[in-house]
């Protein structure tokens, strides 16, 4: 059964009530059954900070943290290769293929960029700086040094990294799109089920709703499909996909937008057509201007 190599963790609640960490981890994760917990603890694979082991008895502290490993049946590995753009000593650029997550989840333990970087580069501090959707390809940033890390997280905090991406739509609707721009400015919010989300023009009053903004370009249309640039002016969840529909030209093979599609096995033939393809920001240690472009291109 694969494990993961890096332990994930958690920090056990002040006023939870429980008496066993092994109570809690049993509530806290529904989908990992209490004989698996204890087939783990038996076998050293749940344990404190200072690698104590973790047993079914283990009386529950509060504010502790516990460390585990993740297992899954059966990983699926993708068959596509990261490259390596740039590496420092502070900062690490990579190219994620398409279908490839970058931190691991889900069904995904070790088949993800950041534990392929780890082992490619032997350091265990490397740490992603943001992420991409899995079905999204392109640049992705990572911290190579803790000393450093929080100056390169203020770059996407503070918004002073720009992000330019890639998408193809089909755009079959007797007019041509070559040279037209968009403004998208509107809300985002949980739709049904829960990993979906949904425009608004304005902020609904019955959900939590995130502003997003986005400039969209069409460099070129063919009348059957459009090549477009999108900088996302904001960084919310799925926001370059739902900004596309709304303006009239979902992804190509977008399996969310805009109707969610069957569940089915990855069909790596037809990747989501969108690419983080340009970072571009002034280096908060060198203070060098810096501007990475990725070796895959979008292509009609």
């Amino acid at each position: 059964m694969p494990k993961a190599y890096k332990p994930s963790k958690v920090t056990l609640p002040f006023q939870s009530g429980y008496k066993s960490v092994l109570s809690f981890l049993v509530d806290t994760f529904p989908h990992v059954s209490e004989a698996e917990w204890a087939t783990r603890m038996a076998e050293g694979k749940v344990y404190w900070e200072n690698h104590t082991k973790v047993t079914t008895d283990t009386e529950y502290k509060a504010g502790s943290v516990v460390y585990y490993h993740r297992e899954v049946e059966q990983e699926p590995t993708i068959p596509f290769s990261e490259v390596i753009i740039e590496h420092n000593e502070h900062f690490l650029i990579a190219y994620k293929p398409h279908f490839l997550p970058v931190m691991p989840g889900g069904v995904f333990v070790n088949e993800c960029l950041q534990q392929r970087l780890i082992n490619k580069t032997c350091n265990q501090h490397l740490q992603a700086i943001h992420r991409l959707d899995r079905d999204t390809a392109g640049l992705v940033m990572f911290s190579t040094n803790p000393d450093t890390r929080s100056e390169y997280h203020q770059l996407f905090a503070q918004q002073n990294i720009k992000k330019h991406y890639q998408a193809i739509a089909k755009t079959q609707t007797g007019e041509n799109q070559s040279n037209k721009s968009w403004h998208v400015k509107n809300y985002l919010a949980r739709s049904n089920p829960q990993f979906l989300f949904q425009n608004f023009d304005t902020p609904p009053h019955d959900k939590d709703a995130q502003y997003a903004e986005s400039l969209i370009h069409c460099e070129v249309d063919n009348r059957k499909l459009g090549l477009f640039t999108l900088s996302p002016i904001t960084g919310r969840t799925h926001q370059l996909r739902l900004h596309m529909t709304s303006i009239g030209f979902p992804i190509l093979n977008d399996r969310f937008y805009p109707s969610l599609q069957p569940r089915q096995p990855d069909n790596f033939k037809q990747p989501l057509q969108l690419l983080a393809y340009k970072l571009s920001f002034i280096d908060p240690v060198s203070k060098d201007a810096c501007a990475f472009t990725s070796p895959v291109q979008l292509e009609i």
